[in-house]
């Protein structure tokens, strides 16, 4: 038996008699645990996208897995059939599922406040809502934006089935259908937004400091919320806080350095560096030190998610209002 053989073989046996007296045997370090994350280029989702990009995910041992959706339904859908863990999620369509009593997911933390991101688009020439009755508006239903359409329609007393044309349109397509003259109006929100913003003879009409809910709660009218599938946040919940805590962490990196931020986004979103770090500033980070005011017993964000639960079902959004704080889960922050 040669020395190679020998000293293998008495590394065995000690091992063999650490692990009977009970002693703990070292091992390799775990695999990451694997997150399928349900994303877009919409601002709810820059921390997620940030914290892949420089390693803060990896850090937390995850390994996070993207897959872009156009739309939240289409997120929530994905969520629902078992093939995305976390999402990232505009609320309206979450709390349709809610409203139908949808089990499979919990909100577990609200990332940012944003308000200037999102907003209708019109010519030069239209200077108020009342200029608009006859003409289509383009929007993607079900969606925060259309929302906030129902919303300044009713405020202006104007009604969406009679005295305008509302024009459903995935927000990949708004750009094109305006720039075409296919429609008058344009509610959306960024990227689209900022496109189409920046075409010639354009302006915003309107953004989301006009929602009723947001002159009294601060509450945009699709606010950016993060979701875990249920079954998933039972089986991994050591992953889901290390989700959050790389989530926090992204959201400290675009408070303190938003240049920086905007350079790795500009992937994401096709921005123009100026855009991109327009929209980065103008949005307020929350930290995990913000949630607990915001999520916890049930938190001002749950109370005011509640009031546009209310307010959905006047829009004939939903047929029921679910009690919002029943699928809040603060046990992970």
């Amino acid at each position: 038996m040669n020395e190679t053989r020998r000293r293998v073989m008495k590394q065995a046996v000690t091992l063999a008699a650490a692990g009977s007296m009970g002693f703990p045997i070292l091992s390799q370090a775990a695999a990451p645990t694997v997150i399928n994350y349900g994303g877009s280029a919409w601002l709810g989702h820059y921390s997620a996208y940030i914290a892949m990009k420089t390693g803060m995910m990896g850090k937390y041992g995850i390994d996070l897995r993207w897959q872009a959706f156009a739309t939240s339904s289409s997120r929530m859908a994905a969520v629902m059939a078992g093939n995305v863990d976390i999402a990232g999620t505009g609320v309206v369509s979450a709390l349709a599922l809610m409203a139908s009593g949808a089990k499979q997911f919990q909100m577990i933390a609200t990332p940012n406040n944003f308000g200037k991101a999102e907003g209708m688009l019109v010519r030069d020439g239209v200077k108020s809502l009342n200029e608009l009755k006859g003409k289509k508006i383009g929007v993607t239903y079900a969606s925060s934006s259309h929302v906030l359409l129902l919303d300044v329609l009713a405020q202006a007393g104007i009604d969406p089935d009679k005295d305008v044309s509302i024009i459903n349109l995935p927000s990949t397509e708004l750009l094109t259908a305006y720039r075409a003259n296919q429609i008058d109006a344009a509610v959306a929100w960024t990227p689209t937004f900022n496109r189409i913003r920046a075409l010639p003879g354009t302006r915003i009409l309107l953004d989301d400091s006009a929602f009723s809910l947001y002159k009294s709660y601060k509450m945009s009218p699709g606010p950016d919320v993060l979701l875990v599938r249920s079954v998933f946040g039972k089986e991994n919940p050591a992953a889901v806080k290390g989700f959050l805590q790389a989530i926090f962490e992204a959201n400290a990196f675009m408070t303190q350095k938003p240049e920086e931020a905007a350079k790795i986004l500009m992937e994401l979103t096709s921005l123009t560096m100026e855009e991109q770090l327009s929209t980065i500033k103008q949005t307020e980070w929350f930290s995990q030190a913000d949630q607990k005011a915001l999520m916890e017993n049930p938190g001002n964000f749950v109370i005011g998610l509640q009031k546009l639960a209310e307010m959905l079902l006047k829009l004939k959004q939903i047929d029921f209002v679910p009690q919002v704080r029943q699928w809040v889960n603060a046990t992970y922050l």
